[in-house]
């Protein structure tokens, strides 16, 4: 098996998410007391979302790649960054390491592409919907992505900001959640992706009548396979 370096903390709800979808996984895999090798950074995200707030990607991506470079150097053999968000300095990232980077994007568009969707929406923060480094490879795949008008788009970053990471789930919220999706989908969205690993905490597959495509499981599933295929084998996520 090979060992998991766990970029998370961004919210820490998020974080114990892909830590136990990764270790379910692989007990799933190999049975009995089996659970994932991993290695863990987790932060503040408080001193995180201050930089988000300021526009500070450049000390975000730094802080990251430092840290990426620290796990690596711990022994991970793969680095899977536990947000959707930070996922704008993933060049960075990628850049301070020698081992591979599971994009969350890739993982995320495979797994639309495996169900023959073109037009899917967009949840998330205000920086993944509106940014092009989360759509941008999506659309590079061929897709087509909707993402809300305002004021559905304030909507639902700031109920991610003010509730979610703070791990406060309201059934307002939820509701208010599926009744925008019901206005994505009737302009045309054949299905959503929770881009926002919180998210995944609010509205469930079961909550919505397309497919949903849940990122922080779909991110978790490639990490286990990554793990769990002999390093001497190219691993590809589509």
């Amino acid at each position: 098996m090979r060992t998991i370096g766990l970029l998370g903390g961004m919210s820490w709800e998020s974080s114990i998410e892909y830590e136990r979808l990764i270790n379910e996984g692989v007990r799933a895999a190999l049975g009995g007391v089996a659970s994932a090798d991993l290695i863990i950074r987790s932060y503040n995200f408080a001193e995180v979302e201050a930089l988000q707030a300021a526009g500070d990607w450049d000390a975000a991506g730094a802080l990251l790649a430092s840290d990426a470079s620290r796990l690596e150097t711990s022994g991970a053999d793969v680095v899977v960054l536990c947000t959707n968000t930070m996922h704008v300095v993933a060049p960075a990232i990628e850049a301070a390491i020698n081992v591979p980077f599971l994009h969350l994007a890739d993982t995320t568009a495979a797994a639309i592409v495996d169900q023959g969707l073109s037009t899917v929406a967009l949840l998330g923060t205000r920086y993944t919907m509106e940014q092009d480094f989360y759509r941008g490879r999506l659309v590079s795949r061929g897709l087509e992505v909707l993402v809300p008008d305002e004021p559905d788009l304030t909507l639902v970053h700031d109920v991610i900001y003010d509730e979610l990471v703070q791990g406060v789930i309201k059934p307002a919220s939820k509701q208010a959640y599926l009744e925008v999706i019901e206005r994505l989908v009737e302009r045309g969205a054949q299905g959503v992706i929770a881009g926002c690993t919180e998210i995944e905490l609010l509205v469930a597959e079961d909550d919505v009548a397309v497919p949903y495509f849940p990122t922080t499981r779909l991110h978790a599933e490639a990490a286990v396979t990554f793990a769990l295929t002999p390093s001497e084998l190219e691993y590809h996520t589509d």
